[in-house]
């Protein structure tokens, strides 16, 4: 018998069943221990938004059969250092693609119509126009990390007209015809780009990526979008070229974060800040629990979990 636990009835509700050989039960292991009449029973086990660190993930540990541990985010960097041994983590690759989508793109349309200044004159109620903010349409675009969320990404600027390059860790053609150029072009590429989106995890590679060099490489009055991990730009040479005026920033990610009161990028000309909210979805949502059902289908043959990212090789 395959046994998902869930953290909330609701999530188990937009389940619903699973057929005969699956059931699931409701247990938030971020709030409570382990079940005691469920320990030995627990195959699967997902977590919720925001939780993690060592107390949850030895929760999990004292589940002898658990086999999948599914997070429920695309990044899993935070997760790491505690996947107890033998356990499988699985990410949530694909659930939150259109909304981190939409949120670049929102932030950086805000950015290029100078909706802050509008807002702001609109706060002290005043007109005050710009009549040449500049479109998105025939932007160069560079999106950083062209996964599935870079994919999505690149479908919504093609369709503002903007002119789209993927970066990745290697070249290749992708299955939507966009060119996508090995990291190690960025040097290339950089003088070039007019908005960088950043939609990359946190890894060796990619933690400070956006540093003094890579900023000072980009035009003037270039806009830097990240969706991705706060860790991959360098804040310190970012405030440095906002507060000359001569790049511009919107962000949902931060580092550090979250920001604290006062910190300087808050307050940064031509900066956009929000608070880290671009990929967050209910776990009631239709994408999620269809990837929940996928894995349960994959436990059933015996399978990879689906999105399997990491193996415990400790424990937590």
């Amino acid at each position: 018998m395959i046994t998902v636990a869930v953290p909330h009835q609701k999530i188990a509700d937009a389940l619903g069943e699973l057929g005969d050989d699956a059931r699931v039960i409701v247990w938030d292991p971020s709030a409570d221990p382990v079940p005691e009449a469920e320990r030995e029973r627990i195959t699967i086990a997902c977590i919720p938004h925001l939780s993690g660190g060592k107390a949850v993930y030895g929760r999990l540990a004292e589940c002898p059969d658990l086999r999948v541990i599914q997070i429920p985010s695309a990044g899993y960097e935070h997760a790491m250092p505690f996947i107890p041994a033998g356990k499988k983590l699985a990410n949530a690759r694909g659930v939150h693609d259109s909304r981190t989508a939409e949120m670049a793109l929102a932030l950086a349309l805000a950015s290029q119509r100078r909706l802050p200044k509008f807002w702001d004159a609109q706060s002290r109620e005043t007109w005050e126009a710009d009549f040449y903010a500049p479109s998105l349409a025939d932007r160069r675009c560079l999106v950083i990390g062209y996964g599935s969320i870079g994919a999505a990404l690149g479908e919504r600027l093609r369709a503002c007209e903007a002119r789209v390059t993927g970066v990745a860790r290697s070249a290749r053609t992708a299955p939507d015809g966009t060119d996508v150029r090995a990291i190690e072009d960025l040097p290339a590429l950089l003088p070039d780009a007019e908005v960088v989106f950043l939609v990359t995890p946190l890894t060796e590679q990619t933690e400070g990526l956006v540093d003094a060099g890579f900023l000072a490489a980009l035009p003037d009055d270039a806009l830097v979008v990240n969706v991705g991990r706060g860790k991959v730009v360098d804040t310190d040479a970012l405030l440095a070229e906002l507060e000359a005026g001569r790049l511009r920033a919107a962000l949902d990610v931060t580092d550090p974060e979250p920001l604290p009161d006062g910190h300087p990028l808050f307050s940064a000309p031509g900066c956009i800040v929000v608070p880290h909210v671009a990929g967050f979805a209910l776990l009631t949502d239709k994408r999620y629990t269809a990837l929940v059902r996928r894995q349960v289908e994959a436990m059933r043959h015996g399978d990879d979990p689906v999105n399997f990212v990491a193996m415990g090789a400790f424990p937590a």
